[in-house]
């Protein structure tokens, strides 16, 4: 009987656990965007887990559920800087998680999941959380930690986590700003792709250097405290003294409320799209409807928001509102969205000897300029007058910011420029502008300079004439030795490689040969001499025809899962890929669960055995040569295979050396493939650290831009024989390769760095800036990898690049 009663008890107690959690959801239940149940809400019906309108199409999140009173209050998205999808699709909660189906393409995607333990159910709750349940009751997963721009009322902000911004009002992709809850205990608002530094910080709450591990809490009432989270006590209260209310007022003292007498009041607090962080009330009426007012904000005017203003512009006031305005010499890059920056608008005269053609340019003095205008190369302590017509002088000179008696002359871009035509500065901000614009031209230019402009046009008809002559010899010396290679590539090279394919034959050499697991486990002796390890597998050594042919065989261990016929198309199409600089794949394996890789074999190494384990370093020529070598494979890669490829990890211990020691990119065969006229692409995360693009960390579209950084860290590796990051130094300051080499250039020493070496300055000097271009924070300033290999070779002008981010 005892037992009976204690089972009726329990029975009991998890029926009212059910009815506690409102709506418990199942496994196998499921969602579909093409029937009138979109959604799962939580118990009180506020909040709502499912689909919702993105634009024209759909997106999975979390959003404040307003009966259709009015337009719903998006909290969280999934997977948020994926495009909404247009074509019928489905949730599903199984073991995994809860799991995205698109019909369009069959693709599936996992928007929550728990690594501790399978999924067995999961709950809506009135919080606003979305959680997932193992079959122990116990949480594996919730949206709560995983915020997007917005935290709710019982929710924190935990260590070392961020709130990232919106794209725009109605569009949840990431923005350009975002909140950093950082390990030292201080919260500060950033843009996006800024590091963390006092520079690019706009607001904090400066409560660093306390040795407090602290997370931001949104409390029921409406309070935003700092909570230590040794002892769970509070730290401080940020909404008393740190936020502005609408009249602009600091010392506001607000302590919030839960609930009227019919009315039910939730808050929330959100880093907007135009990166302030305000804390905002939602009135839910008795009949459900809601309303939502913006009560408090960080900062009292969007001016004050680094980067609000894009490149080449700043913020200032018209009637009170805060708009983006150019710097003069400057135009919108567009004119209907003016806060993504502006660029040049006059033409650049060429320079000589390091000093500009002075008549071409005037000095523009503007005052009253606020904030960081960037990273300058030179800092000297110099009167108004002389800072500005020694940045008019100077070549490199383009924009200087003279205070108190110091002038700092830099290059464009400007950036985080606000304009306070109030403020009594002793400051001003020198613009060089050029004085033939862009657009003008023709003969339209002043009677005084028609003179200067017809010796401009004399001169370069000259320079178009040699340059025409010189042209036409060099295409006919071009087309001569092109015939030349063709009738030695064809006649000779082209029976020597049939003889090295062995039994391969034809079909080696035009299509990719399907190996047996057992064919190639027998080559390789059970897979016996591991040649070495990678983050998808082992290589091993092996041989062909009866051991004339050697072959490297990767055995695949993290595979993304993906079918057989998908999984042939991607290593045809990257069979194709045949470049002098491409390490070759010469067939793949497909049994079962087995996928494996045949390669070329590499005789001499890696790169990373040349740099960083030779006993001496590698002629200064052998070393330019693998810099053009791993440059114009990634040419090929980008820019002229069938489907262009990104690599996704270049790095030294991916480029081989074959018996010439030519250098040949390894691993592509596990890149990304770019389909169609695509330019960015959405990929997981791969790579290695110290090579990665600072994008990979931050959810955005990958371009072939990635590969133009680790490029870029490469290149100052195989320039220096060393590693980028190497704490074996006797000074902290050298431990950063790339801030070592960028301040030996702006003080020309870069000799320095390679001593007891016969270098020549000039190639030294281009590959260094080359470097340093590529591996600037802004994908948008690196250059195509054309350009890198024009520069390289020498055939165009490289300017001094900017100081990267480090």
């Amino acid at each position: 009987m005892a037992r009976i009663w204690a089972l009726l008890l329990l029975l009991f107690s998890l029926s009212v656990q059910v009815q506690q959690s409102g709506c418990i959801i199942r496994l196998g239940a499921s969602l579909s965007s093409a029937t009138q149940t979109t959604s799962w809400a939580s118990p009180s019906g506020r909040f709502a887990f499912g689909f919702y309108n993105r634009g024209s199409g759909l997106s999975v999140g979390v959003w404040l559920d307003g009966n259709g009173k009015n337009a719903n209050k998006v909290i969280w998205t999934a997977n948020r800087d994926d495009p909404p999808f247009t074509s019928t699709a489905t949730l599903m909660l199984n073991e995994k998680g809860v799991i995205l189906l698109a019909a369009e393409n069959g693709e599936k995607k996992l928007i929550g999941n728990g690594s501790e333990s399978d999924a067995f159910s999961a709950s809506m709750l009135d919080s606003g959380n979305f959680v997932i349940y193992n079959k122990d009751n116990h949480t594996i997963w919730e949206s709560f930690q995983h915020p997007t721009d917005t935290i709710l009322g019982g929710q924190s902000l935990l260590r070392d986590h961020e709130l990232i911004s919106s794209l725009s009002e109605n569009d949840p992709a990431t923005g350009r700003f975002r909140l950093s809850m950082q390990k030292d205990g201080n919260l500060v608002l950033y843009p996006l792709e800024s590091d963390d530094t006092d520079v690019s910080a706009y607001w904090s709450t400066n409560t660093y250097g306390m040795n407090l591990s602290l997370c931001l809490f949104l409390n029921s009432t409406g309070l935003l405290q700092l909570i230590n989270n040794t002892d769970s006590s509070i730290y401080s209260t940020i909404t008393d003294d740190l936020f502005y209310d609408d009249a602009g007022n600091s010392d506001y003292n607000y302590n919030g409320r839960s609930s009227s007498s019919n009315k039910t009041i939730l808050y929330s607090a959100s880093l907007d799209f135009d990166g302030n962080f305000r804390l905002y009330t939602h009135v839910f009426e008795p009949n459900g409807g809601f309303q939502t007012h913006a009560m408090l904000r960080a900062l009292k005017n969007s001016c004050q928001v680094k980067g609000f203003c894009g490149f080449n512009s700043y913020c200032t006031f018209n009637d009170n509102r805060p708009y983006c305005a150019c710097l003069p010499g400057t135009d919108f890059i567009d004119p209907k969205q003016n806060n993504l920056g502006c660029r040049r608008n006059y033409s650049e005269a060429h320079c000589k000897g390091g000093k500009a053609n002075i008549p071409l340019y005037n000095i523009t003095s503007m005052q009253g300029i606020e904030g960081t205008t960037g990273r300058f190369y030179s800092k000297e302590r110099l009167s108004l007058d002389e800072c500005s017509r020694t940045c008019l002088e100077d070549c490199n000179c383009e924009a200087a910011q003279f205070e108190d008696g110091v002038c700092r002359k830099q290059k464009l871009p400007l950036m985080y420029l606000l304009r306070d035509t109030d403020a009594q500065t002793n400051s001003a901000v020198l613009l060089k502008v050029g004085i033939i614009s862009l657009e003008d031209q023709n003969d339209t230019a002043s009677p005084d300079l028609k003179p200067l402009k017809f010796l401009i046009k004399r001169e370069n008809l000259v320079v178009q004439v040699l340059v025409l002559s010189f042209s036409l010899i060099a295409c006919s010396c071009a087309l001569l030795t092109i015939f030349g290679i063709f009738i030695y590539k064809f006649r000779v090279l082209r029976y020597k490689r049939l003889l090295e394919m062995g039994n391969l034959g034809l079909t080696g050499e035009l299509t990719l040969t399907s190996f047996s697991y057992r064919e190639l486990k027998r080559a390789t002796n059970g897979f016996k001499e591991e040649l070495g390890k990678g983050s998808f597998g082992a290589v091993y050594k092996g041989t062909l025809d009866r051991g004339r042919k050697s072959i490297a065989v990767k055995r695949l261990e993290k595979l993304v899962e993906e079918g057989e016929k998908e999984f042939q198309a991607e290593m045809q199409a990257i069979g194709r890929a045949h470049h002098r600089n491409l390490v070759r794949l010469l067939g793949y394996c497909i049994e079962d669960s087995k996928r494996l890789l045949v390669y070329e074999y590499m005789n001499n190494g890696s790169l990373a055995d040349l740099l960083f384990k030779s006993t001496r370093r590698p002629d200064w020529n052998v070393r330019k040569r693998v810099a053009l070598d791993v440059a114009r494979g990634i040419l090929y890669l980008h820019e002229e295979c069938e489907t262009p490829i990104i690599h996704c990890d270049i790095k030294p211990q991916n480029i081989l050396m074959d018996d010439s020691w030519r250098a040949k990119i390894s691993d592509f065969g596990l890149a990304k493939l770019m389909r169609g006229d695509h330019t960015r692409t959405f990929t997981v995360v791969r790579g290695t650290r110290g090579y990665m693009a600072p994008e990979w960390h931050k959810n955005t579209p990958i371009s072939v831009k990635a590969d133009i950084y680790s490029l870029g860290i490469v290149l100052l590796e195989t320039v220096f024989c060393r590693r980028n990051m190497e704490t074996n130094v006797s000074k902290p300051e050298d431990i950063i390769l790339s801030s070592l080499v960028y301040r030996c250039l702006v003080e020309r020493e870069l000799d320095k760095l390679v001593v007891d070496e016969e270098v020549d300055k000039g190639s030294l000097e281009r590959m260094v800036m080359v470097a340093l271009w590529c591996i600037q924070d802004q994908p948008a300033l690196r250059p195509s990898i054309k350009s890198v290999v024009m520069m390289l070779e020498g055939i165009t002008d490289i300017r001094i690049p900017p100081c990267p981010t480090m």
